[in-house]
Order: structure tokens, then C-alpha cells, then sequence
């Protein structure tokens, strides 16, 4: 690992707790300082914050979440959510691609994963909750992926329809740059287009 990825993922471990409290605080408050945990983008995905185990229930049975992709690296869930053997008890498959927080940035392999496993669930006629640690710049990176595949928008356009439901979330240059050969792989049929 270079010595600046080795550095950014520290920085990560180290203000984890105090960033998902922020989270937290922020989805607890009321008035305008407040954000919802999660938001439903269209009838298959919905993207939020971590899916606390508290959660599970509503999102199981309200929801009808059969899928759970989570971008985070490992350390971030291991305390406060399902592993991927309690999702299972639940009839819940998790696909993680970790992706470190703050300045990581999805491969490409895995935005093609992340959506071919979505569409997966969304020709069942299921739900798939897509996560990070806040909901706000790997898991809406993610999503804005699904939505150029299954709408063949822009980068620009997925942004920006994720950003009318979810207003809080941050797509960062290099994640745009990402989604950007996304969508070229698309455009050129490089990449085996599913349902729409």
C-alpha cells in the first residue's frame, strides 16, 4: 500500500466513531440540521446510512430489503451491524465491496458488481439497500452507478437525481471521474446492459 493510501485509511479508523456520532446526532435532531438515515431512490434501491442491527426488522419487513450491498471496509460494521451470516438467518444476501471512507473511491470492478447484484434483486421484485457509514459518498457513488446503467443517464444526471431525494450527499471529484468510465463502459456496450 502507498504511504498516502496507508495514510488516508488511517485517517479513516481515526474518525470513524466521531463522524458516525455526527451522523448519528444529525439524523436524531429536529429542524433543518436534521437528515434522514435513509431515503428510497426508486422501487428496488434505497440508500442510507449503516443499517444499525436495530433496523433490520423494519428494513426486512417494511422495505422488503433482500440485499444489502455495503461499501465499507469491515472495521466500520463489525460492532453495530449484521455480519453476513445474521443477514443470511434473516433471508438477506450482503455483497461488500470495501471502499475506504473519506477519500476512497469504488473500482470499477466493483460498481459493475454492486449493480449487476441490484439488478439482480430488482428483477425479483425486491429491495436492495446500499450503505456506507453516513449514506452521503461511497453508497450514493454506488447508486448513481445503478441509476446510469438501468436509466442511461449521465453521471451528471444520476448526481443530480440522487442529490433531489438524498440533498445531504457528496459525490467527490475522483468518485465522479469513476463514474464517468462507468458510463463509457456502458455508452460502448462494454459492460452487458440488463433491465431497465
Amino acid at each position: 500500500m502507498a504511504a498516502s493510501a496507508w495514510l488516508e485509511a488511517g485517517l479513516a479508523r481515526v474518525l470513524f466513531y466521531p463522524t458516525l456520532l455526527y451522523t448519528v446526532f444529525r439524523g436524531r435532531v429536529r429542524g433543518p440540521a436534521h437528515r434522514d438515515w435513509y431515503h428510497r431512490i426508486d422501487h428496488t434501491v434505497l440508500l442510507g446510512a449503516l443499517p444499525l442491527r436495530s433496523m433490520t426488522r423494519r428494513l426486512v419487513l417494511d422495505e422488503n430489503v433482500r440485499g444489502v450491498i455495503t461499501m465499507n471496509e469491515e472495521y466500520e460494521t463489525r460492532f453495530l451491524c449484521n455480519n453476513s451470516k445474521e443477514w443470511k438467518k434473516v433471508g438477506v444476501e450482503q455483497l461488500r465491496l470495501s471502499t475506504v471512507d473519506m477519500t476512497g473511491v469504488p473500482t470499477l470492478a466493483n460498481l459493475q458488481r454492486g449493480v449487476e447484484f441490484a439488478l439482480k434483486y430488482q428483477s425479483l421484485g425486491q429491495c436492495v439497500y446500499v450503505h456506507c457509514k453516513a449514506g452521503r459518498s461511497r453508497s450514493a457513488t454506488m447508486v448513481a452507478a445503478y441509476l446510469i446503467q438501468v436509466h442511461k443517464w449521465s453521471p451528471e444526471e444520476a448526481v443530480q437525481a440522487i442529490t433531489k431525494i438524498r440533498s445531504h450527499i457528496y459525490i467527490r471529484p475522483s468518485q465522479l471521474e469513476i463514474l464517468k468510465e462507468f458510463h463509457k463502459e456502458i455508452s460502448s456496450g462494454a459492460v452487458k446492459k440488463t433491465a431497465d
